[in-house]
């Protein structure tokens, strides 16, 4: 599958072990997937996310962009900035939400299968989600899978049973 890879996945396998129980599993799913699945599929990802995980602490940015480098570069183009545009001026999403709004742009416009996300405020929303794919559909465009590290290793591990 194509898989476009957004910002919190690099920095969920390169975090620091979380205190909390909850982000602590989650940071091991995504470790897990990483680890023993991604190779299995054809990873994408942007220059937003490259810009995003470039942020922050110095060592763990570094350490964020050596996980990712290799990794296809899906371009910016007019139809993912014309489809950004649209989702932001929908309401679907704030119009602070411009990064999430272009990675949703991104995966749709180069026809990933799915997006993989732990942002789950403005992405990996089921709510959001359906609003999304009219709004693809509207555009021309299917919208991709919207899923978790948790959901996809969950449906890889059914396969392999």
């Amino acid at each position: 599958m194509r898989i476009y890879i957004e910002s919190t996945i690099p920095s969920y396998v390169v975090a620091r072990p979380a205190r909390d129980l909850l982000q602590a599993a989650r940071q091991q799913l995504t470790r897990d997937w990483w680890d023993l699945k991604r190779e299995h599929h054809e990873l994408f990802t942007s220059q937003v996310v490259l810009d995003e995980i470039a942020g922050g602490e110095a060592a763990m940015a570094k350490q964020r962009l050596a996980l990712m480098s290799g990794i296809t570069v899906a371009r910016a183009t007019d139809e993912v900035e014309a489809l950004t545009q649209s989702i932001l001026d929908s309401g679907v999403l704030p119009a602070d939400a411009d990064r999430d709004a272009a990675h949703i742009a991104l995966a749709t416009v180069h026809e990933m299968d799915i997006l993989l996300s732990w942002n789950c405020r403005h992405i990996a929303n089921a709510f959001i989600q359906a609003r999304l794919r009219k709004l693809a559909e509207a555009a021309g465009f299917t919208l991709p899978v919207i899923c978790t590290p948790e959901e996809l290793l969950e449906n890889e591990n059914e396969q392999n049973d």
